[in-house]
């Protein structure tokens, strides 16, 4: 019996997913519930189970490839007869359904309307958890993904007047492309702000772009800045190019869109950590063996922040539009390393939880994002983020806000420094610590009194830890 291979939904506001990697062979026996391939979505990285046990007869979708959910990309035989193994499908050369081309540009293309971009694009990270926009003039509700609709406001395309072929009339990024192509493509020279291709190819050089006139919008200094280096200044001598991975252009598109959103200032701090790093020095062995998990530095700081949120709510906040939104719930998203990228997930409601509960919690969602086990859910509604360095060896670092969040916290390596204590030199474990926070809604007295109460409860630390 065959049982198709579907490409999964990972989440309500998902609505298609690369392929990055087949981990089975067409002929090769699976088990259910083996993992079968790897998908990149613009929330999460996963491996996908076998649906069924039996042999892979077939891959309908190579890898590379970006297909709608539920899109059938293999066949099992659950039966486990022999078949002959199929190749699988080759992945299109620059898929159209994956990355929009580059437009080309003759070099006498003039540069002020290669550059004209809209003020403000809607960072990824911001986009509605619902799938479907808003309902239209008409009262008819477009369906639609988030891309589709970034790219129909950057093309100025009126999602109303699309007919979408995808399931239930939904409007696909191929239909959108489409809509683009006839109107006679994107407008020359004039690549997203926030939208990072696949892979770049060799183009002919444009001319360069004057610089931008004062008073321009940062979109077009971005532009404008990409446009004026010569290609052959990236592309000479020896080199490799390597396509980004999906989710790399991910971390491009919400890097991007945050510094374009968001007026970051920065503050730094330094805390002696020498209480704290004297009672986990004592109490990590026993808490190891009584709780059978690690004790390590950062569930520390995720209390000290969170009582650095309680006292001072504005910095657990978003904004919408002209509306400042103070959240009830402390989420914070802790980042996480990985070999092939960076991942946020969210340990949810962290003023509920007590130190070992946040280290468990934080050492679950860290081993499931290293096996790509995340939910997408476990990487939604972060309220503010931390980032930690210091574990590189980092002496402090300047992070990025998270969008929608207006702060995140950069923790330093935590190492033994010389310091004045009561008018006389002594050796304590110091940590600098630093504060990104988005100036349309963040002040630096804001700001300087939340680090201050981070370090007041660090220094002052009370909480048993068995």
């Amino acid at each position: 019996m065959a049982v198709d291979i579907v490409m999964p939904q990972m989440g309500e506001s998902i609505f298609e997913g690369t392929i990055t990697k087949w981990l089975k062979k067409p002929g090769d026996k699976v088990e259910r519930d083996e993992p079968l391939f790897e998908i990149s979505t613009d929330k999460v990285d996963a491996e996908i189970p076998s649906p069924s046990a039996g042999v892979l007869k077939e891959i309908k979708v190579g890898e590379g490839q970006t297909v709608p959910i539920q899109t059938i990309v293999g066949v099992i035989d659950a039966a486990g007869s022999a078949v002959a193994p199929s190749a699988p499908a080759p992945a299109p050369a620059p898929a159209k359904s994956q990355v929009p081309a580059p437009a080309r540009v003759p070099a006498a293309a003039p540069a002020p309307a290669s550059v004209s971009r809209p003020a403000a694009p809607a960072p990824v990270a911001v986009a509605s958890a619902s799938a479907v926009s808003p309902p239209s003039s008409s009262g008819e509700r477009i369906h639609s993904s988030p891309l589709v609709r970034r790219m129909a406001k950057e093309h100025g395309i009126d999602l109303t007047t699309v007919e979408g072929t995808g399931a239930g009339g939904r409007i696909s990024k191929q239909d959108i492309e489409a809509v683009i192509a006839a109107a006679g493509g994107a407008p020359e020279a004039a690549p997203s702000v926030v939208s990072i291709p696949a892979a770049r190819p060799v183009l002919v050089p444009p001319a360069p772009a004057p610089a931008a006139a004062p008073g321009a919008s940062g979109a077009q200094t971005h532009v404008a800045l990409e446009t004026a280096v010569p290609r052959e200044k990236i592309y000479f001598g020896n080199y490799e190019v390597q396509p980004m991975s999906t989710m790399r252009q991910r971390i491009a598109e919400h890097m991007v869109a945050s510094k374009h959103v968001s007026p970051h200032v920065y503050s730094v701090d330094e805390i002696d950590m020498t209480k704290v790093a004297g009672l986990r020095a004592r109490a990590k062995e026993e808490f190891e063996k009584r709780y059978e998990t690690k004790l390590t530095f950062m569930p520390f700081f995720v209390k000290a922040a969170v009582a650095g949120l309680r006292a001072f709510p504005t910095m657990n906040a978003s904004l919408d539009g002209t509306n400042v939104v103070i959240h009830k719930d402390i989420n914070i998203g802790i980042a996480v390393a990985l070999d092939w990228g960076l991942i946020v997930p969210v340990v949810k409601n962290a003023d509920e939880k007590n130190l070992l509960g946040v280290q468990r919690t934080m050492n679950d969602l860290a081993e499931r994002a290293r096996s790509k086990k995340l939910k997408p859910e476990e990487v939604q509604e972060g309220t503010f983020s931390i980032t930690n360095p210091g574990v590189f060896g980092g002496l402090f670092g300047l992070p990025v806000i998270s969008q929608p969040n207006v702060g995140i916290l950069g923790l330093g390596a935590i190492e033994k420094r010389p310091v004045v204590v009561d008018d006389a030199i002594a050796i304590r474990s110091m940590c600098y610590v630093t504060l990104s926070y988005d100036h349309r809604v963040v002040d630096g007295a804001i700001a300087h009194k939340f680090l201050h109460k981070v370090k007041e409860t660090l220094e002052n630390w009370s909480e048993p830890l068995l």
